[in-house]
């Protein structure tokens, strides 16, 4: 994978041009993307920016994200050759940072479930996860050093847990999603992908031109609270195995690690996301869904189907359980400085026809907390295990910090 802290020091240094790094770039997407299949289509005439902290950065964008270089499909027949005239603010914070958007990454269709031809750089038998499956691809085969996904339930930490690259949901709306095409706007989030818990750092620190969220050189030991999240049912061995490493990791570089019983509003949250997902969708994708059923995705048509009989007090009553379980989870932060648990319920399942199941994911979407997946273990196959860091809400510092800490950890 292609570090972008390294490339940005040595271009700062003068030891690489930008232009050499994108030249770089186009040379490893044309060496890796027949196999990998991670872009819908890329710029093979890109240059560099001259000026900006990220200049010489090439970064691959979701196809859901809005860009005016490029069609925005969603990996879906309604919206073939969907041509944008704007960027998205995203895109648009990437560009006045000085990046090169290189190209357009695979989406599972309307960022859903109906799974793309992505192919998993570990193992081309599995999956890479979704919905992000070409930006989380694209970084773990080296071909792009930062890329840019969505979260709804999990579609940003499931695909880098099972790629093996780092990544960061973000706190809700600390990224806008104007210009995203959206499935739930209690849900969404932008997120980012890059080699290690530095980069994703530093991509996220130019975007929002927010220089605390670069990680310091020394980090404190922080105090961990390990969930094991049981109301989501039982993980994998390989699952299981990575957060039990993380956490022995952490312990033995110092920090204090405890696991923590969560109260009974969080697993009714949890239970309850799906309401509010599905609730928001059907308006999100009414137009979609009522005028052009017959051209729906499947698996997607057929999720729609099955909860098209959601009513405003169900959801209503999510949307309270949801409040009281942000609170509760804010009191548990008195106790821990970020939690530690699973970022998926093992490798990545064999096979193209599903991206994964995101159950460990999505109680931590709901709540709106920044997360990161840091590569953890690699199991049977060859395949990447993850796991996952979170902190309190509009603690993003605090997280990549700590995932940092941990990631140190695991190195020793």
């Amino acid at each position: 994978m292609i570090s972008l802290a390294d490339l940005t020091a040595r271009i700062e240094q003068g030891a690489l041009s930008p232009d050499a790094v994108i030249a770089q770039t186009l040379e490893a997407i044309r060496a890796q993307d027949n196999a990998i299949g991670a872009f819908v289509r890329h710029d093979a005439r890109a240059r560099a920016q001259t000026s900006g902290p990220l200049r010489g950065i090439a970064v691959g964008i979701k196809d859901i994200i809005d860009t005016a270089d490029f069609p925005t499909e969603m990996g879906a027949a309604i919206y073939r050759g969907h041509q944008p005239r704007a960027d998205a603010p995203v895109v648009m914070a990437l560009k006045q940072a000085g990046a090169s958007i290189i190209g357009k990454t695979t989406t599972t269709a309307f960022a859903a479930n109906d799974p793309t031809p992505t192919v998993n750089p570990h193992n081309h038998a599995h999956t890479p996860g979704g919905s992000s499956s070409g930006s989380a691809a694209a970084v773990a085969a080296g071909m792009v050093p930062l890329a840019l996904g969505t979260q709804t339930g999990g579609s940003v930490i499931r695909p880098a847990s099972y790629c093996g690259v780092a990544a960061i949901k973000p706190s809700y709306r600390l990224l806008p999603t104007v210009g995203v095409k959206c499935f739930s706007w209690t849900l969404d989030t932008v997120g980012l992908f890059g080699a290690g818990v530095r980069d994703v750092a530093l991509g996220l620190a130019a975007m929002t031109k927010r220089t605390d969220l670069v990680v310091p050189s020394q980090v404190a030991a922080p105090r961990i609270g390990v969930v094991t999240q049981a109301f989501a049912g039982a993980p994998e061995t390989s699952g299981a195995q990575a957060l039990q490493v993380a956490a022995r990791a952490a312990e033995q570089a110092g920090a204090v690690v405890r696991e923590l019983a969560m109260p009974e509003i969080i697993a009714e949250a949890w239970r309850i996301h799906p309401v509010v997902q599905e609730f928001e969708a059907h308006q999100s994708l009414a137009w979609e869904y009522g005028q052009n059923y017959d051209a729906m995705p499947p698996l997607l048509r057929g999720r729609l189907d099955e909860s098209k009989d959601g009513t405003p007090a169900e959801y209503d009553g999510a949307m309270d359980v949801t409040l009281r379980a942000r609170q509760a989870l804010a009191g548990i932060f008195a106790e821990v400085d970020v939690l530690l648990t699973l970022s998926a319920p093992g490798a990545a399942p064999k096979g193209l026809t599903s991206s994964g199941d995101p159950r460990y994911n999505r109680l931590w979407t709901l709540m709106g907390v920044p997360c990161v997946n840091l590569p953890t273990l690699v199991a049977e196959g060859g395949l990447p295990v993850g796991v996952t860091v979170i902190a309190p809400f509009g603690n993003d510092a605090r997280v990549l910090a700590a995932a940092s800490f941990v990631e140190g950890a695991l190195r020793k």
